[in-house]
């Protein structure tokens, strides 16, 4: 993990220690269109429910990776909270552990 590049997202974040990390501030879709022509591999974004929603409002994801526990707490933050437009999946993967937990893979549909 420390020799992967790593891209921080972040507005007050001026100098990390962990090596291949870059600190970037900009606008989050120029960010992500620079990034998409510029790397030959895949980008995958973690964080935090705001952050995923910030990443889903931009259009710009092509494959969503989603773990579903058979847990419901009744509270947090809803990824999908208000779209502009709905958003149609197909189903690409999906893995079900012995636990119940399931892993999905979703693409955006294009009509």
């Amino acid at each position: 993990m420390n020799q992967i590049p790593k891209v921080v997202f972040s507005r007050t974040l001026k100098k990390t220690t962990w090596g291949e990390t870059q600190i970037v501030s900009g606008d989050l879709i120029s960010e992500i269109v620079r990034m998409k022509h510029e790397s030959g591999d895949y980008l995958l974004a973690h964080g935090g429910a705001r952050f995923s929603q910030a990443l889903i409002e931009t259009g710009l994801i092509d494959e969503y990776w989603l773990i579903i526990h058979p847990v419901a707490l009744g509270s947090g933050l809803r990824l999908f909270p208000e779209l502009a437009t709905p958003i149609r999946f197909r189903l690409v993967g999906e893995t079900t552990f012995k636990t119940g937990v399931i892993a999905t893979v979703l693409q955006p549909a294009r009509d």
